[in-house]
């Protein structure tokens, strides 16, 4: 099989060269121009005719979208780009893979939906997103469907890896400085690793490609909620059982509108899973042993 991967270097891109290469051999690109047997390709959603060139010179079997504008607060100002990467480039591969009878899979957000209530959002429910961020990931999910392409796309939340910037590290680097951390305690969600997101999609990909009636939106997450708050204290009580020197002494939990931000932020991010841990047959972990298991990785204990 061939495999075009967007957004190679990003934490669910990085994860899904491992995972992808399972199923054949994958041609992977980031917004820079890189040589690859198919020529000189980019893979800058921004730039549509580039994109609309990398996928007609590889013409795979499997489109796999793994790069976004995620920006949340900029997208609010830089509406142009985060439209250009967040819908039109969906429509785009979309459209080709409808042309190449081959599949797409795209990961969306919980931010489709505007974090009302305290239910687990299920597939069904009815979206509102409350920025534009949202609201470009939102109709980039609704060009996809509309292509009538072959499609599996997982809304997830808060994600994470060891590679790059997170939550996670950025806790443990304030918690050193800092005797006072305030973080907010009203938004409540699940951390969900890139890994599991690449290895989820890989196995559901699996059945789905024999299964074309499976395909469709799917929401993917651990199971388990915690809040900001609460998984800021869960980071540095690990650290602190694994002789970390940490100088903060309290961490105080304060409302999202103790923290104002140029864009909304959903206060309930839960997902409901039961769709596709019931559909593919999955077992999905506590939120907490992903998190640990990268603790682990980036405090090398």
């Amino acid at each position: 099989m061939r495999i075009l991967l967007l957004g190679k270097n990003g934490q669910v891109g990085w994860e899904l060269q491992r995972a992808l290469s399972l199923l054949g051999d994958v041609v992977a690109l980031d917004r820079h121009c890189a040589y690859t047997p198919y020529g000189e390709l980019s893979g800058d959603l921004a730039n549509l005719g580039g994109l609309r060139a990398a996928v007609r010179a590889v013409s795979p079997q499997l489109i796999v979208n793994a790069a976004a504008y995620t920006a949340v607060d900029k997208a609010e100002s830089e509406c142009k780009l985060a439209h250009a990467v967040n819908a039109l480039a969906c429509q785009l591969m979309a459209e080709e893979a409808k042309r190449l009878d081959a599949w797409l899979v795209h990961y969306s957000t919980d931010y489709v939906f505007n974090g009302t209530g305290s239910l687990p959002w299920k597939e069904t429910d009815n979206v509102a997103p409350v920025n534009y961020y949202g609201a470009t990931k939102l109709e980039g999910e609704r060009l996809i469907q509309a292509s009538s392409c072959k499609h599996l796309v997982f809304r997830t939340s808060w994600v994470y890896a060891a590679r790059g910037n997170n939550f996670a590290k950025t806790m443990l680097r304030l918690a050193k400085d800092r005797s006072i951390l305030n973080v907010i305690a009203d938004q409540v969600g699940v951390p969900t690793g890139a890994d599991l997101l690449a290895d989820v999609a890989v196995a559901a990909l699996r059945q789905a490609w024999h299964k074309p009636e499976l395909g469709g939106i799917y929401h993917l997450a651990p199971s388990g909620e915690t809040t900001w708050h609460d998984y800021a204290r869960y980071v540095i009580q690990f650290a602190r059982d694994h002789d970390e020197a940490l100088a903060v002494e309290a961490v105080n939990p304060i409302a999202t509108s103790e923290y104002p931000t140029p864009a909304s932020r959903p206060l309930n991010s839960r997902l409901d899973t039961a769709k596709l841990r019931n559909t593919f047959a999955l077992h999905l972990p506590d939120w907490q042993c992903g998190v640990t298991r990268m603790l682990k990785e980036v405090l090398n204990k």
